[in-house]
Order: structure tokens, then sequence, then C-alpha cells
């Protein structure tokens, strides 16, 4: 009998699987490829939303702990996941400036927001009232986290790419079992996925597509990634990852007409050169309402576990939430109320 049969393959699920193996457990991870944010998200890691000028709940310990993970990820791949970047908020006005200012007095903030604003000439940027930086930032490159992580767990066989038979799982009084394999424990985390779970999907995630480009744009040199509505990330040789959109109602991981055009509007706000869209591409981020994670046991069947709603902050929430989850089922220690799947139990939120 194996541990932990883990649904999901993104961000979440090898978090998860990562912390176990370390701790001697055995894992089999499940992995359909239905799911992509993990693989397109833009990997952008920032401890303040930018758009409010506030605080990332509990930012302080989920920097700790993704630095951890990262870095023991690229000592047993050798290759560097974490590219460690400022992030410059562009100012368009001088009241953008005294916003910046207040919100750096926060005593929340002001580990994160520099009051040293930054005058740089960026080629293909005019940006006369300057940026603001954002410290403790950076970003991960998940498409190649996943790809090593996925050879990883294939190399010990340990790793499936099915589909994962919800009407296969049989619930015994202290294991499952699902095609002949015995387990101790099910951690689900197929992010938007979780709508075809029969056992965690009347909770409410909702949800939002996202869409990104590479673009190349020879005459934009930029060593720092820039955000405003959008964030620009330079990836070397002129080309960049652009991103993101926002939609609540489109539910498809296809790329669209509506969405190239914001995405183009948005990098001519940004930047003043010529530039050429190379790729665009879209997924579904798994969010949720009150915009905190969906972790925890399962409140009839205490093998059965749920590792989601990372939204767009995957790879920080990654290993803070699995690690958060590991020490329920092992420890026994308890879950915050914030991040509780069972916040939403008798609460009229339909």
């Amino acid at each position: 009998m194996i541990d932990y049969l883990i649904v999901g393959a993104g961000l979440a699920g090898i978090s998860f699987a990562e912390l176990a193996i370390n701790n001697g457990k055995q894992v089999v991870v499940f992995d359909n490829d239905s799911q992509n944010s993990s693989r397109i998200a833009g990997g952008l890691y920032n401890p303040v939303i930018l758009k409010r000028f506030s605080e990332v709940w509990d930012a302080e310990n989920q920097l700790k702990d993704m630095a951890d993970f990262y870095d023991s990820l690229k000592d047993k791949f050798s290759v560097t996941l974490d590219h460690k970047l400022p992030i410059y908020r562009k100012f368009f006005s001088v009241e953008e400036q005294n916003n910046w200012f207040l919100a750096a007095d926060k005593k929340a903030l002001s580990p994160f927001l520099s009051t040293n604003l930054q005058f740089l000439n960026f080629k293909g940027i005019h940006a006369p009232y300057g940026y603001g930086e954002v410290l403790h930032t950076g970003y991960v490159d998940t498409a190649l986290l996943l790809q090593h992580y996925h050879d990883f767990l294939k190399k010990f066989g340990w790793y499936r790419k099915e589909e994962f038979n919800y009407s296969a799982l049989s619930l015994k009084d202290d294991r499952v079992a699902y095609n002949g394999v015995e387990a101790k424990h099910v951690i689900f985390a197929e992010g938007f996925g979780l709508h075809n779970n029969p056992y965690f999907n009347f909770l409410p995630l909702d949800g939002t597509k996202g869409e990104l480009f590479i673009i190349k744009a020879n005459d934009l040199n930029i060593d720092v990634i820039v955000n405003t509505s959008v964030f620009i990330l330079p990836l070397g040789e002129g080309l960049f990852k652009v991103g993101a959109t926002y939609n609540w109602k489109d539910k498809t991981d296809l790329p669209t007409k509506e969405g190239r055009i914001e995405l183009i509007e948005r990098i001519k706000e940004i930047i003043n050169c010529d530039f050429e869209v190379v790729q665009h591409f879209a997924g579904v981020r798994p969010t949720v309402r009150d915009r905190k994670p969906l972790v925890g046991t399962h409140n009839l069947y205490p093998q059965l576990h749920i590792l989601n709603g990372l939204g767009t902050r995957g790879v920080m929430l990654g290993p803070s939430m699995a690690k958060a989850l590991y020490n329920q089922i092992e420890n026994k220690m308890p879950l915050v109320p914030e991040i509780n799947w069972v916040r939403f139990l008798n609460k009229n939120w339909k």
C-alpha cells in the first residue's frame, strides 16, 4: 500500500509530491494534461497586489517556503528555475507616485515597496514619471519546472499519464483502492478540473481565463519586469512574455480575438516601439470567490483531501499550501481558517 495518490501534476500536485517524497512517502501522480494553467503561467511571484496597492495574504511565509522549495529543486535537477528580478511599476502621473508612497508607508507593505523611485531610460519605454520598485520578486520557469519534475516521477514509476476515473475509486475504512493500487490518502489537485470531481465539485471554484503573448521587440531593452495593467517579462534575444487578461465567463483554454486586442492595446500603453506577436496562448486559472486557496480534508471521507484554488499566485502558494496540508494530514496540525475549504460549509455562496 502506498501513501498518496495525487490527482493533478501542476504546481499544486508536484509541490505536495515533492514534500511527501522528501519525507519518505510513496506516491503515484496522475496527469491527464487537461489543465494547462501551470504550464503556460507567467510564473511571476510578487508579494503586493499592485492594482490596489494592497498586501498579499501571508506573503512573508509564502516567500520563505517557495525559496526553500525552488532552491532544493535547483540542486535536484541542476537547473535554475527561480529567476529573481525586480518588478518595476511604471507611473503615469504624479498622483500614482503619491499613492505609491502612501502604500509604502503601511506596515504590511513597507518591506516590499521601495521608496526610492527609479528613473531609468529603458530603450523602448517612455516613463517621465519613473517607476516604483517592488522587492522580493521574480519569476519561475513553470514549463521547465513541470518538464523536469514529470521526468523525475517517470524515472521511478510514480507518474501516470491518464485520466483519473473517479468512479473507479473505492473508499475503505482507512484507505482507498484504485485500479489495483491501494493508498492511505488521495490528494485532489486538479485545478479547474475540480468541476469533474464528485467529492469536491460543490465548492465555489470559479476559474478565471488568462491570455498571454510571447512577443518579439528588437527595440525594447529591459532587464527587469515592467508592470502596469499587464506585465512584460524579458526572456532574452528580443523575446518577452506579456500578460495577462482576466475573463470570468469564458472557461476554455483557447486564445481569442478579444484577448489579443486587449493585450495589444495594453502593451502599447507601456512601450513605444514596434513588436510582433510570436505566440498567443490561454489557460483557466483555478480561482476562488474570496481569493484564498481550497485546502483540507473531506468532511465525510478522511482519506480524501483537496489542494486547489491557487489562482494567479501558484508559484508562491503551491509550496506553502502543500506544506500546510501535509502537516494537517501527517502531523495533525490544524489549518488556518483562511485556507480551509470548510469555510464554505453552511454558507450561502452560490
